[in-house]
């Protein structure tokens, strides 16, 4: 335990820096006793039926596939029940993909001349949870077999957080920023680090990150728009991935600019209360006329969809489902369908930094939890629906 004293009652400058300093070593001892003893993330196991239906297949079938050989037992057999962990989904899609007669069936990402599909999710307002719907579907695309790169432009790092890596805890490595800065910066592909996730990579952020803004504001090279920097560095690992996904900072400075210059998509994650969509509109005001400077510096900005996500969704709530229901008659198909509810669940996992993906169904009360993973589903089928038609496939 953190020893606790009285803060001194000095001037703000003392005052502030003390607070800070507390509050990290509180959440360093937190985040240590979390993820002892070796710092890491680790991700639960799957049952026989979870891992059935994530691959798409019966239960039968699956007896099928370890009856013959075709797939090796899993190492974690409980009273006769098989228990999976990611990388051995992952590992029997290599198997049966190899003799699908269907291509891309138990790996649907991109193939011949199918586009590198980059998500930017953005909004001015905090709250909005951009990154908790960044960070869920994430996982729900690389447990279905997709190679996911989560990009971290908020440099609060909480999507980098959340993929296992705790900016707080002494982080030292690599940055977006080291990719995207305007002095001698590194290749992309050395930001990029695998997570415990399989299937998912982040490129991770911290508060060094911000100093983009401070560069950006103050940099005059014609030949590196700052538009440009995110653009240039993803294409440097695009042949790695299947689908990008962007957390944008809850501001719109040249960060959010450059993803938006980066992206083939935009998700505007809106939660139904007047005051977040009067600062929508704000938001959006601001982020077209910036577009149409960028675009007169010589940005090209086509976007395969630009929609808005109604997020922290409450289905009993009449205020709510009013505003809703307005936004929906006034841009129709711009709002999507899928809705992410407004969860216990959701909460409590992120609490843990965790998505509803990495809870145990048992460990929570099941009606709760299956219309929580049921709303984040929605979302992700919807979004995959979005990306394959943007592949061009039926």
């Amino acid at each position: 335990m953190i020893p606790v004293t009285p803060l001194a009652n000095d001037r703000p400058s003392v005052l502030a820096t003390e607070i800070s300093e507390r509050l990290n070593a509180a959440i360093r001892e937190h985040l240590l006793s979390a993820f002892a003893p070796d710092n890491t993330k680790t991700l639960r196991s799957f049952s026989a039926p979870e891992a059935a239906a994530l691959l798409g297949v019966s239960g039968q079938f699956m007896r099928k596939l370890h009856a013959e050989n075709t797939i090796p037992e899993p190492k974690d057999v409980r009273g006769g029940r098989r228990h999976y962990t990611a990388q051995e989904i992952w590992d029997a899609r290599q198997v049966l993909e190899k003799s699908s007669r269907k291509k891309g069936r138990y790996l649907p990402g991109r193939s011949g001349d199918e586009k590198l599909q980059v998500w930017q999710l953005m909004n001015f307002k905090g709250g909005s949870s951009k990154s908790t719907t960044s960070v869920h579907l994430a996982h729900y695309f690389a447990l279905r077999g997709y190679r996911v790169l989560a990009v971290d432009l908020d440099p609060q790092g909480s999507l980098t957080s959340m993929c296992g890596i705790s900016p707080e805890i002494e982080f030292d490595g690599l940055t977006v920023y080291d990719a995207i800065r305007y002095d001698d910066p590194v290749s992309m592909a050395e930001v990029v680090v695998p997570t415990y996730f399989p299937g998912l990579s982040i490129a991770p952020a911290r508060l060094l990150l911000s100093e983009f803004e401070t560069e950006s504001a103050v940099h005059s090279n014609p030949d590196q728009p700052f538009f440009t920097r995110i653009r240039n560095a993803l294409a440097e690992v695009e042949n790695d991935f299947d689908i990008v996904l962007m957390d944008s900072p809850p501001q719109l400075g040249f960060l959010t600019i450059a993803g938006m210059a980066a992206a083939s998509s935009l998700v505007v994650p809106l939660t139904p209360s007047m005051l977040d969509v009067s600062s929508t509109a704000q938001f959006l005001e601001l982020a077209g006329a910036y577009m149409g400077v960028i675009e007169e510096a010589g940005a090209k900005l086509q976007y395969d969809n630009f929609k808005f996500l109604i997020t922290r969704d409450e289905p009993t709530d009449v205020p709510s489902q009013q505003l809703t229901s307005f936004m929906r008659a006034l841009f129709q198909d711009r709002v999507m369908s899928a809705t992410a509810l407004k969860s216990t669940a959701i909460s409590d996992a992120t609490m843990l930094k965790q998505s509803i993906y990495e809870v145990v169904r048992s460990e929570m009360t099941r009606g709760t939890y299956d219309r929580a993973k049921g709303s984040m589903d929605a979302v992700g089928r919807e979004v995959e629906v979005m990306i394959h038609q943007a592949w061009g496939r039926k």
